[in-house]
């Protein structure tokens, strides 16, 4: 608090030591911070520019096929594809929240990212990461009704409650995701403002903060919890419950067509969590932020490259879908 005197002179209601705290912190609210990637050595920035770019083009050209062959062929109109067409226009913006900066600051040869911009980046990235967790977990309730009750598959899985069950999702994702990034909001932040990653991750920048983040921490694993393992728990259950049905089957011709119909999705969801517990597990056991941002390009780049491929060489609909487009054979 001061009162300026004819623009000369300041009077001060507080310590000089406290105006000097307050003025620091409302400075680095609105400072740039710093990523600082993989490797600042400038011989492998043309490498890890090339490779990520690589792996971008792939990821987005991949998912849109998919969700291109989804929407103009009539056999692929099903709630199945439906869940996964959502689930490839996300994995895109997934990746398009992360990797295309982090490619324009090695073009630009800089490594800020304003506060703003920051924020941005965690509210993207939390919002599209819990978004995959909820969709995997609703394509496991997809392939449960067709499996476990495939008599009342058409009914039970009708295009309105496909509908609501993405509507909800969606809505659900986004609340949590503007709570964490308001609860950001609250937290000042120390000269050290380089994050050990290639974007802003919501626990680097917890603990880059110097004022007090137990209700940050509270918040973030409560969430974790509710809406990570939630979803993973109704996962686990219907997959409890798909295995139970396959074992009643008698032929194993039978049980191999009943399992084919759900290998796709089991192995992006196999795919997916364990990456994302390998990076958390190897950050807590190395202490090291470097390997901890190896270890996240998996779940954040290369787990969202590998989905198209993984739903395309196991599943004819989509290889044939995919032939009628580009107009040569998939194998």
């Amino acid at each position: 608090m001061k009162v300026y005197v004819k623009s000369t002179h300041v009077i001060s209601f507080f310590p000089r030591s406290h105006l000097y705290h307050m003025e620091l912190s409302n400075e680095t609210r609105i400072s740039e911070f710093f990523l600082l990637g993989f490797s600042d050595k400038p011989e492998l920035q043309p490498l890890i520019f090339g490779l990520f770019l690589s792996m971008y083009l792939i990821t987005v050209f991949g998912n849109l096929i998919i969700i291109l062959a989804i929407s103009t062929d009539p056999n692929l109109h099903t709630p199945m594809y439906f869940f996964l067409a959502n689930l490839s226009f996300v994995d895109i913006c997934f990746t398009s929240t992360t990797v295309p900066k982090m490619l324009w600051n090695i073009q630009m040869q800089s490594k800020a990212i304003t506060y703003a911009g920051c924020l941005t980046q965690i509210y993207f990235l939390i919002l599209f990461a819990v978004l995959d967790v909820f969709l995997l977990s609703v394509m496991a309730y997809d392939r449960f009704v067709a499996i476990c009750h495939p008599l009342h598959y058409t009914i039970i899985m009708n295009p309105r409650l496909c509908a609501l069950l993405v509507l909800v999702s969606w809505i659900m994702c986004i609340l949590n995701s503007l709570l964490q990034s308001l609860m950001m909001l609250r937290l000042s932040f120390c000269a050290h403002l380089h994050i050990p990653h290639f974007f802003c991750e919501l626990n680097e920048m917890l603990q880059l903060a110097c004022s007090d983040t137990f209700l940050n921490n509270l918040v973030m694993y409560f969430a974790a919890v509710l809406l990570g393992g939630g979803p993973f728990a109704g996962i686990l259950y219907s997959y409890s419950k798909i295995v139970s049905s396959i074992r009643r089957i008698a032929s194993a011709q039978g049980k191999y067509k009943t399992f084919s119909t759900c290998a796709s999705h089991l192995s992006v969801v196999c795919l997916f969590y364990c990456t994302m517990l390998g990076v958390y597990l190897s950050s807590a056991a190395t202490q090291s932020s470097h390997s901890s941002a190896v270890a996240s390009v998996m779940y954040t780049v290369v787990t969202p490259m590998l989905n198209p491929f993984i739903y395309s060489l196991r599943n004819r609909d989509i290889k044939s879908a995919l032939k009628r487009i580009v107009g040569v054979p998939v194998m």
